[in-house]
């Protein structure tokens, strides 16, 4: 359960320099930055980046919730990255975008700003639904790579606070979570933001006008050599989100790798593991590929999976719909089942399950989303005994299925087999042993052949119960494996859970 504490005040005051595209100087929150590295305990070196630990309360979390939710929700259309696509002419967004509203030099992607109302915006209702659908944590973008600002920004005036909604949507949401007694996390996008809006320049678009540089710039080619005074930029934002939220989870996305954010990533590293430690607060810094070193922070996998137990706890990232993060039109949304079955074996090679929603451009959460949530709660009601706060087992589980989803970010997700009642993955807390089956066999009998007397993974059991059920079962333990028999009455849909000791 998250601490209820008020965030504190940031270091550096907010002022209004009379000029410029925010009200925060740059060189002074650098300086704030540095003082906070240098007063330790984390520098910013890997050597001291090691020492690191990922806390408790994230390996027990298991199941936290993701928004993609922006400017890009008022088009809706194609994906969440439609202000690059608009400007590509090679694309359908392109060419949609063209139709409909008109040229890019006449309504460019910043003219979808005012329609960005957030009008029913309940910031109580989504945290009471992620409560119900047995989140233990929540992370929305904070900024995605459009460079729109869904927070307080004082670098920017491009944020959701000064213009569309004209609200601090993620101060809202992170009182809304932590009084709910779920830990609040955060997201930034902003580092793509060099290259994302490119596209621009190669036409007659707004994104050549100069009065809209401090948004859609730099719009530079993806190759370009970063400038120092973009990565100050990057790090004074980020910092200023710990800063101003106390975020305890900070998730990156992959184009934190490139070789010119290593000093700066490691800043921003050390500044917030040191900032957690005088808030007394422990913390989750989410990266992708190869940007930190294994243990100095916690690997994402997106719409990903893994094939054995990681000894170092581990994240995949997914969504409740297979075409964008963020809401669009007709978007394809997925069975519960399925995403309970990516829980269950995520959890089973010592993972973590972020699962992404997108919300409508007015702040409803679509109704297909909400019944996958709540069919997710409803499940965990009866199950979460085997998901929260286990560990994995000497083997994640055994059957026919794989289950390896491809690494590199593609179409895993859509080319993946199913799990089925024929597969079954393996947790354990303290003394017992939970026997996680995919679905429910038709003869009513499981054979867990993993569990057998002469396996040499388990010793006698003593008692098997059906998670749910207050049915006596029927079992026995052989060399073949433990062969139980299930009751006729179902205790849930789904998987099924069995605790054995």
């Amino acid at each position: 359960m998250a601490q209820k504490v008020k965030a504190d005040k940031p270091a550096v005051e907010m002022k209004w320099p009379g000029s410029g595209p925010g009200r925060r100087e740059l060189q002074p929150y650098l300086a704030h930055i540095d003082q906070a590295v240098k007063d330790g305990p984390f520098s910013d070196s890997w050597e001291s980046l090691a020492a690191y630990r990922t806390p408790a309360w994230y390996e027990d979390a298991k199941f936290g919730i993701f928004i993609h939710w922006g400017v890009y929700s008022v088009p809706a259309f194609m994906s969440e990255w439609y202000p690059r696509m608009m400007y590509l002419r090679s694309n359908p967004c392109f060419w949609h975008h063209l139709f409909k509203y008109g040229p890019q030099s006449k309504f460019g992607y910043k003219d979808f700003i005012p329609q960005f109302k957030a009008e029913k915006f309940d910031a109580d209702s989504w945290a009471k639904l992620f409560k119900s659908a047995g989140a233990r944590y929540v992370a929305p973008v904070a900024e995605h790579h459009d460079g729109f600002a869904m927070y307080d920004c004082g670098f920017s005036k491009w944020s959701a606070a000064q213009m569309g909604p004209k609200r601090d949507l993620i101060r809202e949401l992170s009182e809304a979570v932590r009084k709910n007694g779920m830990t609040f996390g955060l997201s930034s996008h902003r580092a793509e933001h060099w290259w994302f809006l490119n596209g621009g320049r190669n036409f007659n678009s707004d994104v050549n006008d100069p009065a809209l540089s401090s948004f859609y710039g730099p719009a530079m080619p993806e190759q370009a050599p970063l400038s120092k005074e973009y990565l100050d930029d990057w790090l004074a934002r980020c910092a200023e989100l710990v800063d101003l939220y106390q975020p305890q989870v900070f998730w990156f996305d992959w184009w934190i790798e490139q070789p010119a954010f290593e000093p700066f990533r490691k800043k921003f590293a050390a500044f917030y593991y040191n900032r957690a430690k005088q808030w007394g607060k422990e913390v989750v810094l989410n990266y992708k590929n190869k940007a930190f070193p294994d243990g100095a922070a916690v690997l994402d996998l997106e719409r990903s999976g893994l094939g054995e137990i990681r000894p170092l706890v581990w994240q995949t990232d997914t969504s409740v719909s297979y075409i964008s993060w963020g809401y669009i039109q007709g978007d394809k949304f997925k069975d519960p089942g399925r995403l309970i079955r990516t829980l269950v074996d995520t959890v089973s090679k010592n993972g973590v399950l972020l699962l992404n929603i997108g919300p409508r451009s007015d702040g409803t959460v679509p109704e297909e989303a909400q019944n996958i949530l709540l069919e997710i709660g409803k499940w965990l009601e009866v199950n979460g005994e085997a998901i929260y706060g286990t560990r994995p087992w000497k083997v994640f589980g055994e059957g026919p299925t794989r289950h390896e989803r491809n690494t590199k970010y593609g179409a895993g997700e859509l080319t993946e087999k199913q799990l089925t009642e024929k597969d079954i993955r393996f947790t354990k807390k303290g003394d017992i042993l939970y026997a996680l089956v995919m679905g429910w066999p038709k003869d009513g009998k499981v054979n867990i052949k993993s569990l057998g007397s002469d396996s040499g993974l388990i010793g006698k059991i003593s008692s098997v119960k059906l998670l749910g059920s207050a049915s006596e079962l029927k079992w026995t333990q052989s060399g073949g494996g433990l062969m139980v028999t299930l009751p006729e009455q179902k205790p849930c849909d789904h998987a099924l859970a069995l605790a054995i000791t």
